[in-house]
């Protein structure tokens, strides 16, 4: 991003691309932006900070809580990012959001109040994001990298939770407070460059992130939602799996700071979070570990490597299932063999791949362990 006659362009602190697993700011209009980095910069007192963040509260609620706000912000982000029209990539995207949609209001029927509007991009990054007004978009990268939608759930999951909980809004209203609050003092007492402190203000945000404790909300939020759909709750630490066979344990140099910011927990935490809610979900009954699955403390199996996935990711995939029929009771019920998946009760657990025992063996096994 090019930053023109800074002291003029504050609009680009508000502008910042919205980001993977963060917290996302929105485009704002130039009248009035330039109107408020004018005032600062002519003298400005506190009382004239203060109209500029009333100012930039007015704007930010028009696009996070109207209509035709919403509207002009997702034309803003289709004309800057791009929209990737590619069929079966929409077609992903469309059955996501319907079936997400449905998990999060479940939980939180606000979002009928407030549908989001989303598409897919064309940045071939490993991204997605949530602005203001419940505008989301998702990379075709992201899409590109996994092949099951499982996976990309938890990371839409995790961007509708921020949007749950106007993290977006919330996000950009505390910055630019802080932005106005330390122009107004600059000004006021004839010190520094303005226009190098909002610039390096700008610059700092341009991959703006959610604090932790939002980061960490959205994380468990996402959890929820795919446990009130009908995704695999394994795919959560699935995820973190798949960036740590292809990045290792902290993503920050591979995938940029937008993806993985080096504040927050590293992909291995992020995995072992998810591993307990699993635990926790399966009624503490299952779990898994460096590829091995574990029922009631006994393994059960050793996962193999498909071209897809790690044997690593894999075993997440399997520990899901398991929790699922854990969570619901279906342990109580009889172990079979279907067109080569083992069930436990009406739940499916595993189809076994070559290198690991056949459903035959592993049905006999899960028996044994239930």
């Amino acid at each position: 991003m090019k930053f023109f006659a800074i002291t003029k362009k504050i609009t680009a602190f508000l502008l910042t691309g919205a980001i993977s697993f963060t917290c996302a700011a929105s485009p704002v209009e130039a009248s009035w932006v330039d109107w408020t980095a004018a005032a600062i910069n002519t003298g400005a007192t506190a009382i004239t900070g203060g109209r500029a963040v009333s100012q930039i509260k007015k704007q930010l609620t028009v696009y996070n809580t109207t209509e035709e706000g919403r509207q002009q912000l997702f034309a803003e982000y289709k004309a800057k990012y791009g929209v990737n029209n590619d069929p079966e990539l929409n077609y992903r995207v469309d059955n996501l959001m319907k079936n997400l949609s449905r998990a999060v209001a479940a939980v939180d029927p606000s979002i009928n109040d407030k549908p989001y509007l989303y598409f897919v991009n064309n940045d071939t990054s490993i991204n997605a994001f949530c602005s203001l007004g419940h505008v989301m978009s998702i990379n075709t990268g992201l899409l590109n990298l996994f092949s099951n939608d499982d996976e990309v759930a938890v990371v839409v999951g995790h961007e509708m939770g921020h949007g749950q909980k106007d993290h977006p809004y919330n996000g950009t209203m505390s910055r630019a407070k802080r932005t106005v609050a330390t122009a107004v003092g600059v000004s006021a007492t004839g010190g520094g460059s303005l226009g190098n402190i909002v610039g390096n203000l700008v610059l700092n945000q341009s991959n703006a992130h959610g604090t932790k404790a939002q980061e960490k909300e959205a994380d468990n939020l996402a959890f929820e939602y795919v446990t009130h759909s009908n995704y695999n709750p394994g795919a959560c630490a699935a995820v973190w799996q798949r960036f740590l066979d292809k990045h290792g344990n902290n993503a920050q140099n591979a995938l940029g700071s937008i993806f993985a910011p080096s504040d927050h927990p590293n992909n291995g935490a992020r995995r072992d979070t998810y591993v307990k809610l699993l635990e926790a979900y399966g009624k503490n009954k299952v779990t898994a570990k460096d590829g091995t699955v574990y029922v009631n403390g006994k393994a059960f199996m050793t996962t193999g490597e498909t071209p897809e996935m790690s044997a690593a990711e894999r075993s997440y995939f399997v520990l899901g299932n398991l929790a699922k029929a854990y969570n619901v009771g279906a342990n109580r019920m009889d172990v079979t063999v279907v067109d080569g998946t083992v069930r436990l009760g009406n739940q499916p657990i595993v189809k076994p791949v070559p290198g690991e025992d056949s459903a035959d063996v592993l049905a006999e096994k899960l028996r044994s362990l239930k």
